[in-house]
């Protein structure tokens, strides 16, 4: 048997315990991530020394000079218009309340004043709470911020991230944390065009920022994340739960004491309603845009140009609603014209019912308070129908009135009223909320008209409404309309005749007239009275006061055309737009309605022309004024006509508005000092009425945009009238009545005025017995007189 070895042998070790799956794991995850991390740290390195030579320039950012748009006031200091593409009011550091502050720091970057433009420590915080809180936080500064929104692009990539953290660091080495957060304050976006928080302040609430409380401050502070998200108007339940939790933040980061906390959660916030934020004076905001464009050019948009107007709030709300109430009184007169739309509607049991409505009625937008609404059920006696908010009305009796013809079961398919017509409502003034009878059906007029009212002695304008919706048709009907003044005009052909010695007694015979073409410079024409009546011989007065058109006629043969196309020069008139023409007695020239309210003004004034005026001031962004023009009382170089010529024109006048076409004036206001002029052209295209009392002269006009007939007993007297007395009942109310006191050179005699070498027997005391008759037209002839109206 072999011999044992004596070599001794290891002892054999036991087998090592596997390590489990998840450590051996985690160790390669450490080591490989601290090999990343190295070569991550490298390479971000790398790509900051790369990208540091590209960074734009910022040297200018010390020297911020915001967009600031130009900004449109009433008399009263109201905000009437704003324009340029951002609605923003610069707000310096000092003068920003720490409540809105301390509300923007403790939900965009509580460490603001620690850091230096990177905070690490909230970037580790932040990627924890991304972990462990359903909610998402940012680790993006106040700093980083300022510098993404001046010069970099909103895309989502590394190379952007580079350049936001490098332009941070440059940031804070160049500006105070002061600077910077003033540039954050004033540049950031938040919603309804508002930059900056002093614009969102005004437009959420209607307030400045230093009226804000703690509860709207953290309302605001929540915008900045996702203004169309958080925007109280549009996401309310969204907006809260965000304030509230800003208002968490602010007391977590010691700005706001624990009782001060559960105030701001409790406190009702109350917004300024949205149909609040424009006034009803949007065509005096466009025309001040206008006149100050043509003096600063591109630039009125950006410098923060303030521009003060001499328009009276009060008074221009009673225009506005004067002019739109006679325009749908006319409406309720036309024909029915039909829906404006016809919808598939689901029944009523359908989920998407209510929301399909919605969504129809998003391409018939409300116009003021004429509403548009879907029909649900129509008959002769009884409609029911839905507002876009959901209100369900049922209308029947005198609501229907206005489109009885679209109810009717015999009615034209493209006029008739049926399930899913999309219609227009109106409220009915003075009625209760609520009633059946507080609507009326209506359609969108499609007439136009103007209204405006200047300071008699100033020029100033006080109110002005240029169609019955700027959104609607921004066409200016008070300055850019040219249309026929019709009798309206008669006043200043009048006035040209006291100077040849005519005089308020003056008899002319009011028979019927012909005229060749020769002596009308076109065609044969034979005119007519309004009233087609011919009444003989009557004074001058009473032939104003009934518009009577042979005596116009009469009058100005007597006098002559080019006399009077000269003399109507002196109220403004362009000579070229009125022809020396016989036809011009009866207003067959061309005018806008401002032009007739400076016009009138003259009479109302005691013979001054007075240019119309509306900016007054206009200041900068600092407060320095750049213009001044205050309205000033009129100067003698601005006299055209004398003060007796005005002061006869307004007895004659005052007659027209106590017993003549305008009779309704005086009666409605109880007042004597009213004078004024209806117009009504031929085949009733325009509607004018043109007068004055105490302070204040006023025109307004109707007709269509495309001349048309208004209908056959449609009068200046039964359309424009009523307008012009709804706006003197509030403009001269408190106003005591005003005798206009008599001029040197008049005589009274048998209670009538006179130019004292022109008394009865001195002056021209008949006028029209000697005028030569032409002989008769033929049949032809008529058929062939051309309308000297159009």
């Amino acid at each position: 048997m072999p011999a044992p070895d004596p070599t001794p042998k290891p002892r054999a070790r036991p087998a090592p315990t596997p390590r489990p799956l998840w450590l051996r794991a985690l160790g390669t995850i450490v080591l490989l991530g601290a090999g990343g991390l190295l070569a991550g740290l490298a390479l971000l390195a790398l790509a900051l020394a790369m990208a540091y030579p590209n960074l734009p320039d910022i040297e200018g950012i010390d020297n911020y000079r915001p967009k600031l748009p130009m900004r449109v006031y009433s008399a009263e200091g109201r905000l009437i218009g704003e324009f340029g593409e951002e609605r923003r009011l610069f707000t310096p550091i000092a003068q920003i309340p720490a409540r809105m502050k301390e509300a923007v720091l403790a939900i965009e970057d509580a460490r603001f004043y620690q850091h230096s433009g990177i905070d690490y420590l909230g970037i580790v915080r932040a990627g924890l709470a991304n972990v462990t809180d359903a909610r998402s936080q940012g680790a993006s500064t106040i700093t980083m911020q300022v510098a993404r929104n001046f010069y970099l692009s909103t895309e989502k990539t590394l190379t952007r991230k580079i350049y936001e953290i490098l332009l941070s660091l440059k940031i804070e080495q160049q500006l105070s944390k002061d600077e910077i957060l003033e540039l954050y304050m004033n540049q950031i976006y938040l919603g309804h065009r508002a930059y900056g928080f002093a614009a969102a302040a005004e437009t959420y609430f209607g307030k400045p920022l230093a009226s804000l409380s703690i509860a709207e401050a953290a309302m605001l502070a929540g915008l900045p994340k996702a203004p169309s998200a958080y925007n109280p108007f549009s996401n309310p339940a969204r907006s809260r739960t965000r304030q509230l939790h800003i208002i968490d933040r602010m007391f977590e980061n010691g700005f706001i004491t624990e009782e001060e906390a559960e105030a701001a959660k409790v406190e009702p916030l109350k917004y300024r309603a949205r149909k609040q934020v424009p006034l009803h004076a949007e065509y005096v905001a466009e025309q001040a845009r206008q006149l100050i464009f043509q003096q600063y050019g591109e630039d009125a948009y950006t410098r923060g140009l303030r521009v003060d107007t001499s328009l009276r709030l009060d008074e221009q709300e009673v225009a506005y609603r004067a002019l739109r109430r006679g325009i749908l009184d006319y409406e309720r007169r036309q024909h029915y014209r039909g829906p404006e739309a016809e919808l598939a509607l689901p029944p009523e049991t359908d989920p998407a019912f209510e929301e399909k409505i919605a969504e129809a009625l998003e391409a018939h937008p409300d116009n003021d308070e004429v509403q548009a609404a879907v029909v649900l059920a129509a008959s002769p006696s009884e409609v029911r129908l839905m507002l876009r908010d959901g209100q369900r009305l049922r209308l029947t009796g005198e609501s229907l009135k206005p489109v009885a013809s679209g109810l009717s079961t015999k009615a034209n398919p493209k006029v008739q009223i049926r399930r899913g017509s999309v219609v227009r409502v109106v409220p009915a003034e003075g009625q209760l909320a609520g009633s059946v009878s507080r609507w009326f059906l209506t359609q969108l007029p499609e007439v136009e008209g103007a209204f405006v009212a200047l300071d008699v002695n100033t020029g100033a304008i006080r109110a002005l409404v240029g169609g019955f919706d700027f959104a609607k048709n921004k066409f200016n009907h008070v300055s850019q309309a040219w249309r026929q003044p019709g009798s309206s005009f008669k006043p200043f052909v009048y006035s040209a005749a006291l100077e040849k010695g005519i005089t308020p007694s003056t008899v002319v015979d009011d028979a019927p007239l012909f005229y060749s073409a020769e002596a009308t410079g076109s065609q044969p024409w034979e005119p007519k009275n309004y009233d087609g009546k011919f009444e003989g011989p009557m004074p001058l007065r009473t032939a104003l006061a009934k518009s009577k058109n042979m005596v116009s006629i009469r009058v100005l043969e007597s006098i002559g055309t080019d006399y009077a196309q000269q003399w109507i020069g002196r109220f403004g008139f362009e000579a070229a737009r009125h022809p020396p023409y016989l036809p011009m007695a009866l207003g067959t020239g061309s005018v806008t309605p401002l032009q007739m309210a400076s016009a009138y003004g003259v009479f109302g004034n005691g013979g001054y022309l007075l240019p119309p005026r509306l900016v007054t001031r206009v200041s900068d962004d600092q407060g320095r004024l750049l213009l001044d023009l205050p309205p000033r009382p009129p100067s003698e170089d601005q006299r055209v006509i004398a003060p007796r010529n005005a002061f006869l024109m307004s007895s004659l006048m005052q007659e027209v508005t106590r017993s003549g076409t305008a009779a309704r004036a005086q009666a409605t206001l109880k007042r004597p000092d009213l004078y004024g002029k209806t117009g009504t052209t031929n085949d009733s295209v325009d509607a004018w009425f043109a007068g004055y009392g105490p302070g204040v002269v006023a025109v307004c006009w109707i007709g269509y945009d495309q001349p048309k007939k208004l209908g056959s007993r449609e009068t200046g007297g039964g359309l424009a009238l009523p307008v012009w007395i709804d706006y003197m009942s509030s403009a001269l109310r408190g106003v005591p009545v005003f005798e206009v006191p008599v001029p040197e050179g008049v005589s009274q005699i048998n209670g009538e005025w006179y130019y004292e070498e022109y008394t009865p027997g001195h002056g021209v005391d008949h006028l029209g017995t000697a005028l030569p008759e032409a002989p008769p037209a033929t049949e032809d002839e008529k058929k062939s007189i051309l309308d000297l109206f159009r």
